[in-house]
């Protein structure tokens, strides 16, 4: 953990309700968490936690890197992917694919571009973070070239059960 004073005004989606809201230049928050070009912080004088997205880093003193689905290349498809990898449930070090949590996707027309609609669950009904991660996920895939719409939907029907998870999941989480 690491505290910091905000270099400047950024834009931060609250845990878990996934709602955007302004951070003010000059507030002192925590770095809880740093996974998947993010930023978990606490910010003390509102009492929660808030993501930052990698593209806003400089407000925390961390240096700005590519979207990485984006630095990766290939087809549009790959990059969805690539993207929804870098997607994190604060709680848990494993990304929402290797988690078996993303259930469908598509790639669609949209006016001006592409549109992207994702079907994912969560890993229990109660889980409070399905706004934050849905939010963080639509982010990300709006921010690849040429989608132009995205919409992430959180559905229960599978239900998620840990047979999901991934062969790269489940040796993350010590369980292969």
């Amino acid at each position: 953990m690491e505290t910091v004073k905000l270099a400047r005004e950024v834009e931060a989606i609250q845990i878990p309700a996934g709602h955007p809201v302004t951070l003010e230049k000059g507030w002192e928050v925590v770095i809880t968490q740093s996974l998947g070009g993010t930023y978990t912080v606490q910010v003390p004088m509102l009492g929660g936690l808030f993501r930052i997205a990698g593209r806003d880093a400089d407000a925390i003193g961390k240096p700005v890197e590519a979207t990485p689905a984006a630095a990766g290349g290939g087809d549009l498809e790959q990059q969805v992917w690539s993207a929804l990898k870098t997607c994190y449930d604060p709680e848990i070090p494993v990304n929402i694919v290797d988690l078996g949590l993303v259930y469908d996707m598509r790639i669609g027309d949209a006016s001006g571009g592409q549109r992207v609609d994702v079907k994912m669950t969560l890993t229990a009904p109660g889980c409070g973070m399905g706004g934050a991660i849905a939010s963080d996920a639509r982010q990300k895939l709006l921010s690849l070239p040429g989608v132009k719409d995205a919409e992430v939907e959180v559905v229960w029907d599978p239900p998620w059960s840990p047979q999901m998870i991934s062969p790269e999941g489940k040796e993350r989480l010590g369980m292969s």
